[in-house]
């Protein structure tokens, strides 16, 4: 089993060969489906090749610093951001505060809870929401179930054509093929715990 850990302070991941294909691959792969993006659609962001997102999460392809930083610049996440956990061979079934993986975007923290447990079938985020920020511009929609409890602040949840505003102690918990989005309409942080199976990243 493998378990990300932050604050890394070894060699660079490009700086070797077959291990990094897998570290790079591993990790693109969580930062992009946290943003809901398909690999196509990554890429023209990114303004790369069609099939480069897909040679790289499937170690065919190596990427340079420059057409990583390309590709993330299309999430966006910096290198720093990118290469801020180091991957360990332990076994674990309890998981720190600072071992979580922030996988989200500026103004919105998602912490990941053991991201690369093997054959997860459910997925935890401890999310944070500064006011005003949201869950992006689009509407998510994935496979699964998912729900959550407000635990601060006040959180506006679209479902579909429904749209609500809950506070402390509410909760929701629907079909996640429905269109759904978040956005802290508070004038503080909201914090959410959240859970989705099966795990959409």
């Amino acid at each position: 089993m493998t378990l990300l850990r932050i604050g890394s302070r070894k060699a660079h991941p490009l700086m070797s060969s077959t291990s990094s294909d897998a570290i790079v691959a591993r990790r693109l792969r969580v930062v992009r489906k946290s943003k809901g993006l398909s690999q196509r659609e990554l890429a023209r962001r990114a303004g790369v090749g069609s099939g480069t997102i897909s040679q790289i999460e499937a170690m065919t392809m190596q990427p340079s610093v420059s057409v990583l930083k390309k590709i993330l610049d299309g999430v966006p996440m910096d290198l720093a951001t990118f290469f801020s956990f180091e991957l360990s061979g332990q076994d674990a079934s309890v998981y720190r505060r600072g071992e979580h993986v922030d996988i989200g975007a500026p103004g919105v923290k998602y912490l990941l809870v053991a991201p690369q447990r093997p054959g997860r079938s459910l997925q935890m985020l401890h999310e944070f929401y500064e006011p005003g920020k949201d869950s992006g511009r689009r509407a998510l929609s994935h496979e699964g179930e998912e729900c959550a409890v407000i635990v601060s602040g006040t959180l506006e949840v679209t479902v579909g054509d429904e749209v609500h505003v809950l506070k402390t102690g509410d909760a929701y918990y629907f079909n996640s093929n429905t269109p759904h989005r978040f956005r802290n309409v508070g004038t503080e942080v909201c914090e959410v715990v959240s859970a989705c199976t099966p795990p959409s990243f």
